[in-house]
């Protein structure tokens, strides 16, 4: 049985993916993880393939032993893994409740390298995997400097575990977007400081950051930006001071 896995499927960036892998690639069944069943229910209804629904909240043990057990028993191909799981808050390191720290590391950086994990023996040459990180990745970031460092992380990671699996013949892509129109901005507002971050600008639709890394991430492509923005940020990440980036951003966020 050939399967595609999506998390964080129930909204945004997730959502998208599960529309276009479901258009664009021939699988058994799309397995879609998320906390909230009756949106990964209707997003099953609106879809070609059979969809397994599997609401999880990846923030908790028992979610990826029920995830192993269920893998171990289907023993499946998974053809595609895409790890859209997680969240954001606006604030500083000071304005973060406790419970908004762990769970936004959970989610971000452990959820995703446990999943794949858990994958890992159940893919096969020709096997893609796209892990979902940001832009805000390639330098660090006041203001959203948790978030900003869950995402290097899984930027690093991404990169390793590409190197790493290169001779099995499996891509892997870590995606990195810039602001995108969804939920994303309403939870990471929901915060005791939401004007950490006054404006986000040019924010992209999760349909074309979708459909863009999918596409690059069939060519082989181990890091994609998905626009202009981004691109920019990548190079100047690369070529500049850590504490150059710091400074435009920090009076960009303020505006």
């Amino acid at each position: 049985m050939r399967i595609g896995i999506i998390t964080g499927a129930s909204s945004g960036l997730g959502r998208a993916y599960a529309k276009h892998i479901d258009k664009r690639m021939e699988l058994d069944e799309l397995w879609l993880i998320a906390r909230r069943e009756t949106r990964l229910t209707a997003l099953a209804d609106t879809l070609d393939h059979d969809c397994r629904i599997l609401a999880l909240d990846l923030t908790d043990r028992e979610s990826f032993d029920l995830l192993e057990r269920t893998l171990e028993v289907e023993k499946p191909v998974v053809s595609v893994l895409v790890s859209a799981a997680g969240f954001g808050k606006f604030g500083e390191a000071q304005d973060l409740t406790a419970k908004e720290t762990e769970d936004m590391i959970a989610l971000n950086c452990h959820a995703a390298a446990e999943v794949t994990r858990l994958c890992l023996p159940y893919l096969h040459r020709g096997s893609r995997v796209l892990e979902i990180a940001s832009c805000a990745a390639f330098q660090p970031l006041p203001g959203i400097s948790l978030y900003a460092a869950t995402k290097a992380f899984l930027l690093r990671y991404t990169q390793a575990l590409r190197h790493e699996l290169q001779g099995r013949g499996i891509l892997v892509t870590a995606v990195c977007p810039y602001w995108l129109k969804t939920e994303f901005m309403a939870v990471a507002r929901d915060t005791a400081n939401p004007g950490a971050v006054r404006h986000t600008p040019l924010a992209m639709r999760p349909e074309a950051a979708a459909a863009w890394s999918l596409t690059m991430n069939g060519l082989g492509a181990g890091v994609v930006t998905c626009g202009p923005i981004p691109f920019v940020m990548r190079l100047g990440g690369k070529i500049l001071p850590a504490g150059i980036p710091m400074r435009i951003w920090d009076n960009i966020r303020k505006l």
